[in-house]
């Protein structure tokens, strides 16, 4: 009986690579053209970080919301869970999430300021909707496979956290929590894959949890 040293991360996988790149080729051929629309909204958001108006708190946090709902449902639960049976314990965390969106976000400010956070942040969520989808024909696989901004978790994840990092408020960490286990979760799970766009992933909950330890509140929050 081998030792538990000498184990790799590709022992624990429960599915194949390619089962799973051609998991989410056949959602997102199953869901399109809806990564259109979801990708303005990425593009609305970004413009209501540079120009917040009264309601865009609530339209964010709202956006979000939905989106880590969808999210569940859509491939975790619908999807996900027909080749790896972890996904069942891990829907309802984003189901969950979903909910801390819905009630704790309003509350924030999200907008972008040129703090060192900030900026942090922003690079995050432009790299989650306009880069992470061109992994996949950069890794040379099919650009169905790619991974979208509000279609599947890891770019959701990456931007949450790059959004979360510009959200003004007392409970914003309580947003990065469930973001940076998935990243973490994803990374471990793509290293054994053996994706070069694992290190993505960890980089990302790398970045979320340094600028958040270590760069303190924005300053919007420090007056509340």
């Amino acid at each position: 009986m081998p030792e538990w040293w000498t184990y790799s991360a590709e022992d624990f996988l429960l599915f194949s690579p390619r089962a799973y790149w051609r998991l989410i080729e056949r959602h997102n051929e199953a869901l399109w053209p809806a990564q259109v629309p979801i990708l303005l909204l990425g593009i609305a958001i970004l413009w209501l970080l540079f120009r917040p108006r009264p309601w865009s708190h609530r339209t964010i946090a709202g956006s979000l919301a939905l989106l880590w709902g969808w999210v569940a449902w859509s491939f975790l639960w619908e999807r996900y869970t027909t080749i790896n049976w972890a996904a069942v314990y891990v829907a309802p965390l984003f189901a969950l999430q979903a909910v801390l969106l819905a009630s704790v976000g309003p509350r924030l400010r999200w907008s972008f300021d040129r703090s060192a956070r900030g900026v942090v942040g922003l690079g995050l969520f432009l790299y989650a909707v306009v880069l992470h989808p061109l992994t996949a024909p950069l890794a040379g696989r099919s650009i169905r496979g790619a991974e979208v901004f509000g279609i599947t978790p890891d770019p959701t994840a990456i931007a949450t956290v790059g959004l979360v990092l510009m959200a003004a408020g007392r409970w914003s960490w309580l947003l990065l929590v469930i973001p940076l286990i998935w990243c973490l979760g994803s990374w471990l799970t793509l290293y054994g894959m053996g994706a070069a766009e694992s290190w993505v992933l960890l980089a990302a909950a790398g970045a979320g949890a340094g600028a958040m330890a270590m760069l303190g509140a924005p300053p919007a929050a420090r007056t509340e």
